[in-house]
């Protein structure tokens, strides 16, 4: 230990604003107000896959074992496979059985849920501050390491990257995989200071916390060591030896996902919205060139680094094509690459001389490692909340610049330190505000992410929702223009997003445009014959189409023709067969009349409108007795249904 750096350190803790516990509240409070505002918002985004639409979590306490036995998507699309539509499946069970608990306490109730998330994030910046106090004591610095580890903890908890996983609460995986993760490393510093065990313990219980509710706390197996060896231990094998446990606590959760998801990781899905390394060529999908995958990689890794030292603007969303095909020919791709290895260079020639930006950049290659593609397929190009782990090595890194102009200048530290954390908590809180409900963040967020097809899909379906229950007026119809203006852009980039065109089908449907609603649902059952939600919206849109044919145009020979379609799609359906009764019947076709009312009422024999139908055609035909017998039926079920019909008139 430094014994300057020590009794500065004493003799500052004397002062009331540096000691650690007034250090602590102020990041307790600094990170509560930062996303009070959230505390009225709704769910959003995932939310229903991981809470409300999701048949384990929605059982509450009864729900836990179906959590921790299945994916962690299983309970939203309740059939196996579908939940491994991303490869290798998910498996995140910690977080899942929180919302069961909060869920069986509280019912649906997005406040609690905020309200947790915030509070466990107070709590990762409490982890962070004490973490670093802990780790800088033998390092040379200008401040006390109180100060450095406070500003460190400030700008983490300020970053707007962040907003994604504290904002949406099904990012309380992102945040428990993080505080799991550095809590264990916390304490095994504890451990290699105290030789107590019973911290080696508990630092191995919160590592296999932490990849009990995401993957990507596995990345700490190489950061228990490099911050052993960087803060502690001259040996870097001695810190190998000592990171062992982990490892073992490692291959007892790789053991249990193994037994729940199986060994089989599979390959990439053949689908563009959970494979942005396919493209589409001729109606068919291929592959990117091996220029085209790296090039793409190269870019999106450059991107979190842009991100990181600016971050804005801000989406929830970076699926294709937001994130544009890049070959390795780019500046953008070979910018990236120079930056990587130029900052691994520097990692490597430092790593004897234990330096902290050193460390910063191996932490960060450490952690980006297991998000980057490079590792394995992650479905996406990349995402904001996967920097929220990452991150960490960035505010360790602008800690060190502003202690460094502090030297220079104490006040150009000062100030520095201040701009960036007043604009980072600026743009949190705004941002914040596009949380509020999936409307306001779709419809928000696909004006920065205009090229991707899921954005616009998603803003598609969130005005659709919205029109749904709106009473017909200009504002009704202008957001069911704009809604289908983006669900067509949508299946321009991508033309074989099928549920673009079921959401498509149904904006048309709503603005009572059924001819080109027919058309959306047709090109997704192209795609998918089985598609049921297709198959029964077309049902609908035929059926109506031929009411406006029939009613309001007067032309029989059109809603026949669309009725005929609706009853080959699907012959059992009452509506379809009591149209066509009334249809023929109009057009003097009374024996067919006959046989679609005889048919429906084989399915519902206390239908009275279908058996006044029969009667007026058997009317028709000069069937009398049996005109009269369907009148009868009719008329004891409800006499309304045959008012209009004479049983007298031959």
């Amino acid at each position: 230990m430094n014994k300057k750096t020590t009794k500065s350190f004493l003799e500052t803790e004397k002062v009331w604003y540096m000691r650690r516990h007034s250090h602590m509240i102020a990041i307790v409070l600094f990170s509560f107000l930062l996303y009070a505002n959230t505390l009225g918002h709704d769910y959003v985004q995932d939310d229903a896959i991981v809470i409300y639409n999701n048949q384990f979590t929605t059982q509450g306490i009864a729900g836990i074992p179906g959590i921790l036995q299945k994916d962690t998507f299983f309970g939203f699309f309740k059939e196996e496979g579908k939940s491994k539509l991303v490869s290798g499946g998910r498996y995140r069970p910690l977080s899942l059985v929180m919302f069961a608990i909060g869920w069986e306490l509280f019912g649906h109730f997005p406040f609690i849920g905020h309200l947790v998330n915030i509070s466990l994030y107070c709590l990762t910046g409490v982890v962070i501050y004490l973490l670093f106090i802990n780790l800088v004591r033998q390092k040379e610095i200008s401040v006390s390491p109180g100060i450095f580890a406070l500003i460190i903890s400030l700008l983490y908890l300020a970053h707007p990257l962040h907003t994604e996983v504290i904002a949406n609460i099904k990012g309380r995986d992102e945040i428990l995989s993080m505080l799991g993760s550095i809590s264990a490393l916390y304490f095994l510093i504890r451990y290699t200071d105290t030789n107590k065990k019973k911290f080696l313990l508990l630092s191995t219980f919160l590592f296999f916390i932490g990849l009990m509710s995401k993957e990507n706390a596995i990345s700490f197996l190489a950061v228990f060591p490099l911050t052993l060896y960087f803060f502690n231990y001259k040996n870097f094998l001695l810190s190998l030896k000592l990171s062992l446990p982990y490892l073992g606590v490692a291959l007892v959760f790789l053991a249990i996902r193994t037994s729940v998801l199986g060994l089989d990781f599979g390959s990439a899905p053949r689908e563009l919205m959970n494979n942005p390394f396919i493209k589409i060529e001729n109606g068919f999908y291929v592959d990117f060139s091996f220029s085209e995958k790296v090039g793409t990689i190269l870019y999106t890794l450059g991107k979190y680094i842009t991100l990181l030292i600016f971050p804005h603007p801000l989406t929830y969303d970076y699926y294709p094509r937001h994130i544009e095909i890049t070959d390795l020919s780019s500046w953008k791709a070979i910018g990236s690459f120079l930056l990587y290895v130029m900052a691994s260079i520097y990692a490597i020639a430092t790593f004897k001389s234990k330096n902290i930006i050193g460390f910063s950049i191996l932490y960060f290659l450490a952690t980006v490692s297991i998000i980057s593609n490079i590792v394995f397929p992650i479905g996406t190009n990349m995402s904001e909340r996967f920097m929220y782990m990452p991150s960490l090595a960035y505010s360790l890194v602008i800690a060190l610049g502003v202690i460094y102009l502090s030297k220079k200048s104490k006040g150009l530290g000062i100030v520095v330190f201040a701009l960036l954390i007043l604009g980072y908590s600026y743009k949190t809180v705004v941002r914040n505000g596009d949380w509020k409900n999936d409307y306001t963040l779709f419809t928000t967020d696909v004006k920065t992410s205009y090229r991707s097809a899921k954005a616009l899909n998603a803003a598609g379906g969130a005005i659709q929702t919205k029109v749904a229950d709106m009473p017909d007026s200009k504002e009704k119809n202008d957001l069911i223009e704009k809604g289908i203006g983006y669900l067509e852009q949508a299946t321009k980039i991508h033309p074989n997003y099928i549920n673009a065109y079921l959401l498509q089908g149904n904006s048309y449907y709503y603005a009572k445009n059924y001819d080109q609603a027919i058309k959306a649902y047709e090109r997704a059952l192209q795609i998918n014959p089985n598609y049921s939600d297709a198959q029964n919206n077309l049902l609908v849109s035929l059926r109506d189409n031929a009411r406006r044919y029939g009613e309001q145009m007067n032309d029989l020979g059109k809603a026949k023709s669309l009725l005929l379609r609706a009853h080959q799609l699907s012959p059992n359906d009452p509506e379809t067969l009591r149209l066509l009764g009334v249809t023929y019947g109009v057009a003097g076709n009374h024996k067919n009349a006959i046989i679609y009312f005889e048919k429906l009422i084989q399915i519902q024999p206390n239908n009275a409108y279908a058996l006044a139908g029969l009667s007026t055609a058997y009317r028709g035909v000069g069937n009398m007795e049996a005109s009269q017998s369907a009148f009868n039926r009719a008329y004891k079920i409800n006499p309304e249904t045959v008012k209009h019909i004479n049983p007298n008139d031959k």
